[in-house]
């Protein structure tokens, strides 16, 4: 009788032996604003644990704003998301924030100055690949399957199963046609219970649509 394949721990730490600097980031994630899906894994030499304080810049609680990342997703070194507590005013002729460093100069703060600029949550789907030293703006969305390329600089939503590059990031191209990505967001296999992933990584990872459509 063969022996049953277990998938891995999604709360396991370090899912990789002998290979720390590689981290399943649910179970690393401490703050509430922060959102990550099963099996999401961040990878970097210096420690995966500095995730929340090195990878989400300006990300304060009085802003409100949240991180949303998908199931397997694959995030590489130094990848950035910079959050919207760190946008400053620009309606006057200095976008210096004065009423922040105190004394007579709060007396110039405007509550309402906190909020212009705000973009919303940034919002990382499923089985999305970002490539080393990435860096993803405030409020953007990023679609599933998409892939961002190592360097981007990503000011605007990435539509499922684009591929960005540059600064600012643009589409270089999409990883399928327009009727495959949909039949793929139908399929939607990251929503799947993870014992029919595991029975299934062949057509996940394959390029048959066919097979992956009558999995079971």
């Amino acid at each position: 009788m063969e022996t049953p394949m277990h998938a891995p721990d999604p709360h396991d730490t370090h899912p990789l032996p002998f290979h720390p600097r590689t981290a399943f980031l649910k179970p690393l994630i401490t703050r509430p604003t922060i959102e990550v899906g099963d099996y999401t894994y961040y990878d970097d030499p210096l420690g995966p644990e500095r995730f929340e304080e090195h990878n989400v810049l300006y990300h304060f609680d009085f802003v409100g704003d949240r991180l949303v990342i998908g199931r397997y997703c694959a995030i590489a070194a130094n990848t950035r998301f910079i959050m919207n507590g760190a946008n400053h005013d620009l309606r006057g002729f200095s976008t210096f924030p004065f009423a922040i460093f105190g004394g007579a100069w709060r007396d110039s703060f405007d509550p309402q100055s906190l909020a212009v600029g705000f973009r919303g949550d940034t919002v990382v789907g499923n089985d999305v690949w970002f490539g080393m030293d990435a860096t993803i703006m405030p409020g953007v969305t990023i679609g599933d399957g998409a892939i961002v390329a190592a360097g981007a600089m990503v000011p605007a939503d990435v539509p499922p199963y684009a591929v960005v590059a540059g600064n600012p990031a643009r589409i270089v191209r999409m990883r399928f046609d327009a009727a495959t990505v949909e039949r793929l967001l139908a399929i939607a296999w990251w929503n799947w219970p993870v014992d029919k992933v595991t029975r299934n990584i062949d057509a996940i990872g394959g390029s048959d649509l066919e097979r992956l459509e009558s999995a079971t």
